[in-house]
């Protein structure tokens, strides 16, 4: 038996205006037996980071094959592309913009399209909504079996922000934080590859600068490795590494905010 397709939307749209029930409308008059999936609807208003964030969280526990569609836009109507990424698991839709670079890079980018062929769009196309004009329409063509490569011309330049890209310099890594969940923890950009890559092992201390602040935590494998209140560095559910306190709030303690810089160190 042949598997639905199955697509997922992300968006700032938020559900008090009718903007996600147009995007699926949009899909579901092209391809009527694709699965419709609601990763989130309320990244904060052009949030790309935090958009990013939630994307590279739930897009790998998805059947191979599934199309992404994530649209957070500021950008919308100025001269941003609107792309199709491949990878080696699934096809990412959605703005130039680095919104899907963090989810598609895990993945291991294929080829990148520039979307430009108006047989794959709405007719007429608002220069404030295509997330429903251009974006709803591909992923539902897609989902019909058309190619990536019949949108548009294959890119090879595309827009990679600095918090897609964790930077390793001698003895210590150089990254952002994505986001401050409702426990307070520092989620950062930093996979425990990095660290591995810098000599750093599980069970080790290593020093955590964040804005003003510098200090020494062990990178732990679970919260009760340190007493209650004591920092730690813990790999998050996400597959991203996070600065937590044991049973306590890491971002006041830090001052923490999405987008600062972080780096983690070999201890000295």
């Amino acid at each position: 038996m042949k598997r639905k397709p199955v697509i997922t939307l992300l968006s700032d749209f938020g559900l008090k205006d009718p903007y996600v029930a147009e995007m699926k409308a949009v899909i579901l008059s092209i391809c009527p037996e694709a699965s419709i999936v609601d990763i989130s609807h309320e990244v904060n208003k052009y949030d790309k980071r935090i958009g990013a964030y939630m994307l590279a969280r739930a897009a790998p526990l998805f059947p191979k094959g599934t199309i992404h569609v994530a649209v957070v836009d500021p950008e919308v109507g100025t001269k941003r592309k609107p792309i199709i990424i491949t990878t080696k698991h699934h096809l990412y839709v959605g703005p130039d913009n680095g919104l899907l670079i963090l989810s598609a890079e895990k993945e291991g980018i294929g080829k990148v399209y520039e979307i430009t062929n108006k047989n794959y769009m709405l007719r007429n196309i608002s220069r404030t909504f295509h997330g429903r004009d251009i974006f709803s329409p591909a992923a539902a063509y897609l989902a019909l079996g058309i190619s990536a490569s019949d949108f548009g011309p294959e890119i090879s330049e595309i827009i990679k922000p600095s918090f897609s890209q964790p930077k390793v310099r001698g003895q210590e890594v150089l990254g952002e934080v994505l986001h401050v969940d409702k426990f307070g923890n520092i989620v950062t950009n930093i996979s425990s590859e990095h660290l591995k890559r810098i000599g750093v092992k599980e069970e080790e201390t290593l020093t955590i600068m964040l804005k003003n602040s510098k200090i020494a935590m062990k990178w732990c494998s679970s919260y009760s490795e340190v007493p209650i209140g004591t920092p730690l560095l813990i790999e998050g559910s996400g597959g991203f590494l996070e600065v937590a306190v044991n049973q306590g709030d890491a971002s006041k303690l830090l001052g923490a905010k999405s987008g600062d810089k972080i780096v983690l160190r070999v201890q000295e």
